[in-house]
């Protein structure tokens, strides 16, 4: 059985959305110290964020790529709702650590997790691998919810 080709520019495209995103998200937010807040339990140390986010978006990009790839008539909706995820999940950073809107972001995170969740049954519906490499993502932003939500009412 023969490898399917990689298309190293569409990969290469998805992997370099993701990662400016995310770090246009990172210098948005500033150079915050979340160790500055009070924190609520089971908040991980600040130096295991962006190993865990490094992680997500090559899974998110590769899960995208895969949808591409599938060369599917209905995969146009779902890719665009990942690339409307992957922007509003940037703006995240700005809201919480520059403008220090918490409570404001925690309800933003509740709209990435909705447009994540419609991105995933589109995915499912295309290539069942895709939809699962996004599954640690979405765990994470409802483990990211929970989180911002008890810094919010931690240091009101």
């Amino acid at each position: 059985m023969t490898r399917p080709k990689i298309d190293w520019k569409v990969l290469l495209f998805f992997l370099l959305y993701t990662f400016i995103l995310a770090g246009i998200g990172t210098l948005l937010g500033g150079g915050f110290d979340i160790d500055s807040l009070n924190k609520p339990p089971l908040a991980p140390p600040a130096w295991l964020f962006p190993i865990v986010w490094t992680v997500l978006y090559a899974l998110m990009s590769i899960a995208a790529y895969l949808v591409f790839m599938s060369n599917d008539l209905d995969r146009g909706p779902s890719l665009r709702l990942y690339l409307l995820q992957v922007a509003v999940n940037a703006l995240w950073p700005l809201l919480f650590f520059r403008l220090e809107w918490r409570l404001f972001a925690f309800f933003w995170l509740l709209l990435l997790i909705l447009l994540v969740v419609l991105t995933m049954i589109g995915f499912r519906r295309i290539n069942r691998t895709a939809f699962r490499l996004l599954i640690p993502y979405l765990l994470w932003i409802a483990f990211a919810a929970y989180l911002n939500l008890g810094f919010y009412l931690l240091n009101r």
